[in-house]
């Protein structure tokens, strides 16, 4: 809003009515479903009626399905829905992937009705269990062998068996499993753009912390990456591949890939830009933000710049280290007197419910930090972060 609002341009919110926002400035609400994307399409092509849209941008997961088919409805640029599909439906982004000769480990889908037990004995391990639409990494669980298996896909069964996780998944793809093998490698993230086809990449993060399971809970983002240059090309390069394998070709794309010595194995590739408060992290030009950048691209305005700021950068999302529920944080003010670090937002209030992976896919809040080294970035977000503590009962 902030961004829309320095470039002159009317918003109009479309927010998901089973968790609406609060009013955002002076911008326009509109309810939609979510849940059934072309009931939410419909209802923009109503407001568009009587009030005409220039152009639609998805700001998070759930919305992109909502943007696709509101475009089409309304006949705006807009990646297709089947590409938006494939970004939100693992097992058809996986075999679209393979199709296209890209690096991708062996696969298959199990129902959740099916017997784990049955299935255990035929699998090469190990190998990660993942809902097929859930976002935050929440269900992606690593199992090593036949019994880790059969008691990891009992845990998922019972996640996509809550209500809340039908309504992110859609029912359709909620009663059902993807199994792929484990990739092992360093692990990136890289935010970008793309335009006809073509990808300016603006940001490679590095992971710093070893995401080998049994969850995956990401923490730390440091950019400039530190990977060599060849692999920084190589990774790049397969992003690309992967998004035109998927139909992507307008927009913004968060991708997550790991490298090792087999290849470049893109692990997921969503039709938005990084979640959470993330962005942060990234200014451009003289000082442009990310969302500015990407409004500029939607609407067709000049971009002055898509060259990321030359300092280093990260942030840490900070982890939950319990269930429970929220009761104080203390060490912010010596936290945020840690050299390099910008900022430490807690963004759950006090008396919320925390729930760590597999079953949460939120944070306690986010530490951003800036300075001339990503190694230098990366030790001031984990000094800054042994400061903090955390009373959940």
């Amino acid at each position: 809003m902030e961004a829309a609002a320095r470039l002159g341009v009317e918003v109009v919110v479309g927010s998901d009515v089973r968790n609406p926002l609060e009013p955002l400035g002076d911008g326009h609400m509109l309810g939609l479903d979510f849940a059934t994307p072309e009931a939410g399409a419909a209802e923009i092509e109503r407001f568009a009626e009587r009030h005409p849209l220039d152009t639609i941008v998805a700001v998070d997961d759930g919305g992109a399905l909502v943007a696709a088919r509101a475009a089409r409805r309304l006949e705006l640029p807009y990646n297709s829905v089947a590409s938006v599909e494939a970004t939100r439906n693992k097992a058809l982004l996986r075999e679209r992937i393979e199709s296209a000769g890209i690096a991708s480990p062996e696969h298959h889908v199990l129902m959740t009705s099916d017997d784990p037990s049955a299935a255990a004995a035929a699998i090469t391990y190990p190998v990660v269990l993942k809902p097929l639409a859930l976002s935050g990494s929440k269900g992606v669980i690593r199992a090593n062998d036949a019994d880790e298996f059969v008691a990891s896909f009992e845990r998922v069964r019972t996640l996509l068996g809550s209500p809340a996780a039908v309504d992110e998944c859609g029912a359709e793809l909620a009663d059902r499993v993807l199994i792929e093998g484990y990739v092992s490698g360093a692990e990136v993230s890289v935010e970008g753009v793309l335009d006809a086809g073509r990808l300016r990449v603006l940001a490679v993060f590095d992971k710093p912390d070893p995401l080998e399971g049994p969850f995956f809970e990401e923490t730390i983002y440091v950019t400039p990456s530190r990977l060599p240059e060849d692999d920084q090309r190589r990774i790049t390069e397969v992003t690309e591949q992967a998004c035109a394998a998927l139909g992507l070709v307008d927009g913004p794309v968060h991708a997550e890939l790991r490298i090792n010595t087999e290849g470049v194995f893109p692990l997921d590739i969503a039709a938005r830009s990084i979640g959470g408060l993330c962005s942060r992290t990234l200014s451009f030009g003289t000082g442009m933000s990310l969302e500015e950048l990407l409004l500029r691209h939607a609407i067709g305005a000049d971009v002055p710049s898509y060259e990321r700021q030359a300092s280093a950068a990260g942030v840490m999302m900070i982890p939950i280290p319990a269930s429970g529920t929220l009761r104080a944080v203390r060490g912010e003010p010596q936290a945020e007197a840690v050299p390099l670090i910008d900022s430490v937002t807690i963004s759950m209030h006090i008396g919320s419910d925390v729930v760590p992976l597999p079953e949460g896919g939120e944070y306690l809040g986010f530490i951003f930090s800036r300075g001339e080294t990503p190694d230098g970035v990366e030790a001031a977000l984990r000094e800054a972060h042994n400061r903090l503590s955390f009373e959940i009962s």
